[in-house]
């Protein structure tokens, strides 16, 4: 069976799901999901950078809208089970957790503690920490002695 930590920040799409289940064929996978809810990773400027980047300058005006807080961690318990139900349902099995404050410490811990053949990074694109190498994949490189794929989301969540 194939080992994967994989490190998302929203709950999956079917899109999502159908991508990461389908990259080792008919390989058996066991997922090791962790999620940093959107509202507790960045500060609000640099997600509206991001939006507006990506042209959608609505979401750059509502940034401040995003939930952070409690509200986050409620909002990021309900994307995990999602996500996890999700990736049962194709027969692979899938545990997982929130991540509070250092989510590249918790990767670390996590692929040592299960043996992972792998990290996957599935997340929106993120310029300004893509550019400066800051992003969660870019920094996980250095730190897990396992290989690392960085996937964008195939859809908004």
């Amino acid at each position: 069976m194939f080992t994967s930590v994989l490190m998302i920040e929203k709950a999956l799409t079917s899109a999502d799901v159908e991508f990461v289940t389908t990259l080792h064929g008919d390989e058996p996978v066991s997922f090791h999901v962790l999620l940093q809810p959107r509202g507790e990773q960045a500060d609000r400027l640099l997600r509206a950078i991001d939006d507006v980047a990506l042209g959608e300058l609505d979401e750059a005006v509502r940034e401040h809208e995003t939930p952070e807080g409690e509200e986050a961690q409620s909002m990021g318990e309900r994307a995990l089970e999602v996500s996890l139900q999700a990736l049962r349902t194709t027969g692979d099995t899938a545990e997982g957790r929130l991540v509070d404050n250092h989510p590249l410490d918790a990767l670390k811990a996590v692929v040592a503690e299960v043996e992972a053949d792998e990290v996957i990074v599935l997340t929106d694109p993120h310029y300004v920490e893509e550019f400066f190498h800051r992003d969660w994949a870019s920094r996980a490189r250095h730190k897990v002695g396992v290989p690392v794929l960085k996937l964008f989301s195939h859809s908004k969540a």
